[in-house]
C-alpha cells in the first residue's frame, strides 16, 4: 500500500486567461449569415426536417390569408360601401373575420412547428456540448474559465434558439411576404407601385448603415458579456475568500467597470435600432404620401381610385413592418452566427480525456491487467510541465502491490502532479508509467480509473440524496451501499445527526460537515473496491469530533490495497512501508521512517515540521 505525505497541494502553473480582460477568442468575426456555419448546424436540424417542412407549408398559407384581407376590404369598399349597397356588408364582414381567424390558426401552426424544431435542435446541441466538455482532459479546464463554458451552454445556445424564433427562418417568411406584396401591388397598378418604391434606394442605404454599426457594436457586446460571466463565476465560486479577505469592495469596483463596458457596448446597437425604426417609419409615411399625391390628380368620385389608395396604404404598412424590425432580426442573426462559431470551436476541440495510446495500444492489441503477472506500479524517468516551467523532472518510483507508500515534500514539489499522472488527468511529456508492466496509455481509461480511485480533501457532493452521492450513477444494491456506509463509519455519523441514506443533499453539500463529506468519499471508494487507493490529503481538514471515525474509515479503506496517500499526519507517514521524498519535481530520498530520520537529510527536517504540526 502506498501513502503520500505532503503539504498543501501544488496547482498547475498554466496561464489562465483573466475573465475581465476581454479574451480575444470571444471576438465576433463572422457575418450575420455564414453558409459554412449553417452547414455545421444542419446535422442537428436534419432529424427534425419534417417539422420544417410543415412550417414551410403553413408559411405561404399565412401570408396569403394576411394579404387577402386588404383585398377583401377594397372589394367591400368599392362594391358596397361607396355605392350605397350595404345589404351584403354582413357577408363581407363575416368573410373578413373568417380570413382573420384562418390566418391566426395558420400562424399558430407555423409558429408551433418552427419553435418545436428549434427546441429539439437546441436540445441535441446542448447534449453534444455537455458531452464534449465532460470528455476533455483536465488541462482544458485550466485554460478555459468555467464562466466562459457556461456562456457556451446557456447564452450561446439561447442565441441560436432565437434564430429559430425571430431570426433567419422568420426573415425568409418576411422576404416572401414582401415579394408577394410587391407582386400584388404591381397587379393592381404598375405605375403607382413604381412610384411608391422609388424610396427603396434610401431604404437600402439605411439598412447597410445600420448593419455596419450593429456589427461593430455586437462584437463588443459578446466580448464584454463573456468577460462579465467569467468574472462573476470566479468570484461567486470563491465567495468565502472574497468576504474573509475583504476583497468585496475591489470586486464590486472591477465588476462595475466590466458591467459599464457591457452597457456602453449596446449604445451602437441602440443607435442603429432607433435610427432604423424612425427612418423606416418616415420612409413608409413618404410612400403613403406618394399614394395620396397620386390620388389627388384623380377625380374624388372615382371609386376605383379610392379603392386603390386604401389597399395600397394597407400593403405599404404591411411591407414596411418587417423592414422596420430588420435591425432587431439582424442583431439576432449576428448573435446566432457568433454563438454558433464559438460553439463549433468548442465542439472541434480535440483534447480527449485519456490522450493518445502508446505504440502497443495503438496497434490494436487489447491488453488486460488481469492477463499480466508482476504486481507493481512503476514510474520511470517521468517528465511533465503545465507550461514552460517543468514540474516533474525524471521521477523514478516502484510500488509493490499491497505496499503503503508515503510521498512527502514541500509545496510545489510535484506530489499531487504524480497523482494526476497515475490517473491520466494529465499526460506525461516523457517517460513511462506502467501498471503490472503495462503502459497506462494502453489500458482503457475506464478500466484504469476503475482500478485506481482517488479520495481527496475537497469532496464534491451533487444534488440528490446521500445514496445517490455514494453510488454516483453506478448501479448498486441498497445492501451494498449500506455495507460500505457501515464499514467506513458513516452510519454512526448519520445516526448522530438523525439522517439516513435518503437525506437530500443541499447545494455543494453544505448541510454536511467536512468530516461527514469525507466519510461519504470513503464510502464511494469502498463501494468501487479499487485495487489502488490514492488518498490525496484526505484527512487534512476534519473536525476533532469526526477524527476517530475518519481514522477508522481510512484503515478500512486501506485493507488489502496498494495505497498512495498525501497526508500531513506523522502517524500515517511513520507506518508506511516506503517513504518517498520529493523536492522540485524529483525524488531525492526513499526508505522507511527510521532510516530517513537517521540520515538527517531533507526528510528529517520535514519530520520535525510534521512533529510540530501534530503537537
Amino acid at each position: 500500500m502506498a501513502v503520500i505525505a505532503t503539504t498543501p497541494t501544488s496547482h498547475p502553473q498554466s496561464p489562465i486567461p483573466s475573465p475581465g480582460r476581454g479574451p480575444a477568442e470571444e471576438a465576433v468575426l463572422g457575418r450575420a449569415y455564414d453558409v459554412a456555419l449553417m452547414r455545421r448546424l444542419w446535422p442537428f436540424i436534419r432529424p427534425h426536417w419534417k417539422l420544417l417542412v410543415a412550417w414551410a407549408l403553413f408559411m405561404p398559407i399565412t401570408i396569403a390569408l394576411e394579404l387577402a384581407q386588404p383585398a377583401l376590404f377594397r372589394y367591400a369598399l368599392t362594391t358596397h360601401i361607396l355605392t350605397g349597397d350595404i345589404s351584403a356588408l354582413p357577408f363581407d364582414a363575416a368573410a373578413y373575420m373568417g380570413l382573420v381567424l384562418a390566418q391566426g390558426g395558420s400562424a399558430f401552426c407555423e409558429t408551433w412547428f418552427l419553435q418545436l424544431a428549434g427546441q429539439r435542435t437546441m436540445h441535441s446541441l446542448r447534449i453534444a456540448i455537455f458531452d464534449k466538455v465532460l470528455s476533455q482532459r483536465a488541462a482544458f479546464f485550466d485554460r478555459i474559465p468555467v464562466g466562459r463554458l457556461m456562456t457556451r451552454m446557456t447564452n450561446d445556445i439561447e442565441s441560436l434558439n432565437e434564430m429559430f424564433a425571430q431570426g433567419a427562418i422568420t426573415l425568409i417568411a418576411d422576404f416572401v411576404k414582401m415579394v408577394a406584396i410587391i407582386v400584388v401591388m404591381l397587379l393592381i397598378d404598375v405605375k403607382l407601385t413604381l412610384l411608391v418604391f422609388l424610396t427603396l434606394p434610401l431604404l437600402i442605404v439605411l439598412v447597410e448603415y445600420s448593419r455596419r454599426l450593429m456589427r461593430a457594436s455586437f462584437r463588443q457586446i459578446r466580448v464584454r458579456l463573456a468577460a462579465m460571466n467569467a468574472f462573476a463565476q470566479e468570484h461567486l465560486s470563491g465567495i468565502k475568500v472574497v468576504q474573509l479577505l475583504g476583497r468585496g469592495v475591489a470586486a464590486q469596483r472591477e465588476y462595475n467597470d466590466i458591467n459599464a463596458g457591457h452597457r456602453d457596448a449596446y449604445l451602437g446597437q441602440i443607435r442603429a435600432d432607433s435610427a432604423m425604426y424612425a427612418v423606416v417609419e418616415a420612409i413608409g409615411s413618404l410612400a403613403v404620401g406618394i399614394v395620396i399625391w397620386y390620388a389627388s390628380g384623380r377625380r374624388a368620385e372615382d371609386i376605383a381610385t379610392i379603392g386603390v389608395v386604401v389597399v395600397f396604404i394597407e400593403y405599404i404598412n404591411k411591407f414596411f413592418i418587417p423592414v422596420r424590425d430588420l435591425s432587431q432580426k439582424y442583431a439576432v442573426m449576428q448573435g446566432a452566427m457568433a454563438a454558433s462559431e464559438r460553439i463549433f470551436q468548442l465542439l472541434d476541440t480535440n483534447e480527449p480525456d485519456g490522450g493518445t495510446p502508446s505504440t502497443p495500444g495503438a496497434s490494436g492489441q487489447k491488453v488486460s491487467v488481469a492477463d499480466v503477472d508482476g504486481p507493481v506500479l512503476e514510474l520511470a524517468d517521468v517528465h511533465f510541465s503545465y507550461g514552460a516551467e517543468p514540474v516533474l523532472k525524471g521521477v523514478d518510483l516502484k510500488v509493490p502491490r499491497g505496499a503503503t507508500v508515503a510521498v512527502v515534500g514541500a509545496t510545489g514539489s510535484g506530489k499531487s502532479t504524480v497523482i494526476k499522472m497515475l490517473t491520466r488527468l494529465y499526460e506525461r511529456d516523457r517517460g513511462s508509467i506502467a501498471l503490472d508492466g503495462i503502459d497506462l496509455r494502453d489500458l482503457p481509461l475506464a478500466e484504469l480509473r476503475r482500478r485506481i480511485t482517488v479520495v481527496s480533501q475537497d469532496v464534491i457532493l451533487f444534488a440528490g440524496t446521500l445514496a445517490d452521492n455514494i453510488a454516483l450513477g453506478e448501479v448498486y444494491e441498497r445492501a451494498q451501499i449500506e455495507e460500505a456506509v457501515r464499514r467506513v463509519g458513516l452510519d454512526r455519523a448519520l445516526v448522530r445527526r438523525n439522517s439516513g441514506l435518503d437525506t437530500p443533499v443541499a447545494e455543494r453539500g453544505t448541510n454536511f460537515s467536512a468530516g461527514e463529506r469525507q466519510l461519504v468519499a470513503f464510502a464511494r471508494a469502498l463501494l468501487r473496491d479499487p485495487e489502488i487507493l490514492i488518498l490525496d490529503e484526505a484527512t487534512a481538514h476534519v473536525d476533532p469530533e469526526a477524527e476517530e471515525l475518519i481514522e477508522r474509515g481510512v484503515t478500512e479503506l486501506m485493507k488489502g490495497r496498494t495505497t498512495l496517500v498525501i497526508a500531513h499526519r506523522l502517524s500515517t507517514i511513520r507506518n508506511a512501508d516506503l517513504i518517498v521524498v520529493m523536492d522540485k519535481g524529483q525524488v531525492i530520498e526513499q526508505g522507511k521512517h527510521e532510516e530517513l530520520v537517521a540520515r538527517g537529510g531533507f526528510y528529517a527536517a520535514l519530520e520535525r515540521t510534521f512533529r510540530r504540526q501534530d503537537g
